[in-house]
């Protein structure tokens, strides 16, 4: 049975020219203790999919089912609890975190208001956390500013997984780190999540990062799934024009084996009220008048979903 169930969800933002189409009809699952990878380039509403999830932001349309429960629509105590099973570690753990206050107090917060501990257990149980998390106890009464972004980013993950919650959303956790500090943060994330048996939703714009820590990877355009399936299938057959793009993209160390590099042209589609059809129409090189009609995801293997209405002609 899947954890979290996404059907048909909406987010619009109205704007001067209309309504800003950023989270547009996305359907997805994620099976209890798996990560899906969510990719994509910059502006295409990964993180707005995250946020309205988890409702920092109220969905426009669409369902959000967790365990089995429709939670799109919820009342602020029922809200509180479901707050505390689905968490995120944000992007960029400096502004997510109060400079007034020391890492010890950052981590103690949520268990305050949780109201579940002692006051003798908050300390006990925010230093389990900081050590769980790998920060050192010389660490503990220092400020946010004083410390590096991997550091941290421990902090945001500490503070994520300190009410024991179901699902995280993780987004892009270690795109603002160098790329040392990056594999610690990463390996960070799957022991803790063998540990607690957590349920990732991962966003991020890098496909090597994605490949490392995902069993499925979504690939959204401009507010849309445009491929979704298991990631080494994804990675081996892509199918989408704009999947086999983004893999042709990725740098490699190989310089007997030069990669063919598949160059995007063309205008970017607006999101403000888009017209039907595929929304990578404009810089597809494959493009014809039937990709001007409304199109969908459609199975093409087993787990395997695209939404080219060309997916067989262009990839037998």
């Amino acid at each position: 049975m899947a954890l979290l169930e996404i059907d048909h969800l909406k987010k619009y933002f109205p704007s001067p020219r209309g309504m800003v189409h950023a989270v547009d009809d996305v359907s997805f699952s994620i099976e209890k203790g798996e990560t899906m990878g969510l990719v994509g380039e910059s502006g295409c509403g990964k993180s707005t999919l995250g946020r309205t999830i988890i409702h920092l932001l109220e969905s426009t349309g669409g369902h959000i089912r967790f365990e089995g429960e429709d939670v799109t629509h919820l009342d602020r105590k029922r809200l509180a609890k479901v707050r505390e099973d689905m968490q995120i570690i944000f992007q960029d753990p400096y502004s997510s975190l109060n400079p007034r206050l020391t890492l010890q107090d950052t981590v103690m917060e949520p268990l305050k208001l949780s109201g579940r501990f002692k006051k003798e257990e908050l300390e006990s149980e925010t230093a389990r956390l900081m050590e769980l998390v790998g920060l050192e106890k010389r660490f503990w009464l220092s400020y946010p500013h004083e410390l590096d972004g991997g550091r941290r980013q421990r902090v945001g993950i500490a503070r994520a997984i300190a009410l024991n919650p179901k699902f995280v959303v993780c987004d892009e956790p270690v795109s603002a780190l160098d790329v040392s500090i990056q594999a610690q943060i990463l390996n960070l994330l799957m022991d803790l999540q063998d540990k607690y048996g957590l349920t990732y939703l991962f966003v991020t714009h890098d496909l090597s990062v994605v490949r490392h820590i995902s069993k499925n990877i979504s690939v959204m355009y401009l507010g849309q799934m445009v491929e979704t399936g298991p990631t080494k299938e994804l990675f081996e057959h892509p199918l989408h024009p704009y999947t086999k793009a983004l893999l042709s993209a990725i740098p490699t160390v190989d310089i007997h084996h030069k990669k063919q590099r598949i160059l995007v042209k063309g205008e970017i589609n607006s999101p403000i009220n888009p017209k039907p059809g595929c929304r990578f129409a404009l810089r597809c090189p494959y493009v014809t008048e039937k990709c001007h009609e409304p199109v969908q995801l459609t199975q093409v293997s087993k787990g395997h979903f695209c939404s080219c209405c060309r997916v067989h002609e262009l990839n037998d």
